[in-house]
């Protein structure tokens, strides 16, 4: 009389090798997420910029001239005389019936410095933010655009 023996289950050799196969396609998929995440990121700063240079308008509309910068990138074109500090974060309001040109000015979706405005003269400015993502060829074709000169990951918007 013969007793067979049948064993149910995996040996270890086979779970090692899937186990292997699942790390390696893990560290790809990870990789791809981060650089979405990044390109969303770098998505968002250039549609706040764009909101931005429109509410820069609406304030040149008023004026006849955009607003001065203080130095250090922030806005001079809040208060009733439209010349105080709107910090990036608050409300862009001007004038003496407050006309609000933007609920929020936007800040960095990651860091805590934010875009920086840079007024030129009464017809021109610059605002610019740095990018994540250094294979977005846009910063080099806004800066060209603009006729600025920064670093490559420096994307910039001006009153084309």
């Amino acid at each position: 009389m013969t007793l067979t023996q049948t064993r149910d289950g995996f040996t270890l050799i086979e779970l090692l090798v899937v186990i292997g196969i699942i790390a390696v396609l893990a560290a790809l998929l990870f990789t791809n997420f981060s650089g979405m995440r990044e390109r969303a990121r770098d998505l968002q700063r250039k549609s706040d910029l764009g909101q931005v240079k429109g509410a820069l308008r609406l304030y040149y509309n008023d004026y006849q001239k955009y607003p001065a910068d203080n130095g250090s990138g922030v806005i001079l074109g809040c208060g009733v005389n439209g010349t105080d500090a709107c910090d990036w974060g608050t409300t862009f309001s001007a004038g003496a019936g407050s006309t609000i040109y933007m609920t929020q000015l936007p800040t960095d979706p990651v860091s805590a410095s934010s875009y920086t405005y840079t007024y030129v003269d009464d017809d021109n400015f610059t605002i610019t933010t740095t990018l994540e993502n250094t294979s977005d060829d846009s910063a080099v074709k806004s800066q060209a655009k603009c006729g600025a000169q920064a670093n490559p990951e420096t994307y910039v918007v001006c009153n084309d």
